[in-house]
């Protein structure tokens, strides 16, 4: 039957006793410390630790046309995929000419 508590069952919660006191558990504390710091040295940027996926997680809070979400296994991939995405988005705010191709001139 849903619901029904059966006073025998053992567990923590016995009918009649007071509660154990059942203490939180945190999953992988060094990572996330590592990505709470990771974002306080790069502003611009949300820095989160997955416990399932064992992976650091980046997003871009600045304004782009699209969500900009980097990954890494560790601290360091993960600052080199900062660098790369914030090169890349200067780059396409501001692109340089290709080789071989003039650049245009403004008329006077």
């Amino acid at each position: 039957m849903i619901g029904r508590r059966d006073p025998h069952v053992a567990g923590r919660h016995r009918i009649g006793q007071t509660p154990a006191a059942v203490h939180r558990r945190v999953w992988d504390g060094p990572a996330r410390a590592e990505a709470e710091r990771l974002e306080r040295s790069w502003p611009g940027w949300v820095v989160l630790y997955g416990p399932g996926s064992r992976r650091f997680h980046a997003l871009a809070a600045w304004p782009s046309p699209a969500p900009i979400m980097v990954c890494g296994r560790t601290p360091a991939e993960l600052e080199e995929g900062m660098r790369q995405a914030e090169a890349d988005a200067l780059l396409r705010r501001h692109p340089f000419p290709s080789p071989g191709v003039p650049a245009q001139r403004r008329p006077s």
